[in-house]
């Protein structure tokens, strides 16, 4: 064996660490945008809370922002439990700290419909196999009602 083979594995070793863990003088430098506070740029006042519903509003094109105000109405007043919050850049509604139900604009995922989509935590089981999640592209009166029975059972 040559003197050159330990120098190999110690240099693999540490490439292997670094890459993994990174080097300190990274982690320092990743730091301050890790803890930032991520303060939406856009909010509604409601009653006496500031709830955040995306972060940009051109971002979301008018088609989808009416959308989700008009969802966002309907679920408060379905489940005015919920805690309307921001989740992946959408806007959510939390139950007991986790994420219920959640409006994903069209524009996000270059969609042609906007989804209302349900977590786990939302109790919709129908046997064995149930939606969770629905193509939105308007909201009608009966479409509202539907979504107002599906969040109150939801939120069960």
């Amino acid at each position: 064996m040559t003197r050159t083979a330990p120098l190999r594995w110690v240099t693999l070793y540490f490439v292997v660490v670094i890459a993994c863990f990174g080097c300190a003088h990274e982690k320092d430098a990743s730091k301050p945008e890790s803890t930032k506070a991520q303060s939406p740029r856009w909010s509604v006042q409601l009653a006496d809370s500031t709830i955040s519903r995306h972060p940009n509003p051109a971002e979301m094109e008018d088609s989808d922002r009416a959308l989700a105000e008009k969802v966002h109405q309907v679920i408060t007043d379905a489940a005015p439990g919920l805690a309307p919050r921001l989740w992946y850049g959408m806007p959510a509604y939390a139950k007991d700290g986790k994420v219920l139900c959640f409006f994903q604009p069209a524009k996000k995922f270059k969609s042609r419909y906007a989804t209302l989509g349900f977590n786990d935590v939302a109790a919709l089981d129908d046997g064995a196999m149930w939606p969770c999640a629905y193509a939105l592209t308007t909201l009608t009166a009966a479409d509202e009602k539907k979504v107002r029975a599906l969040i109150a059972r939801a939120a069960g």
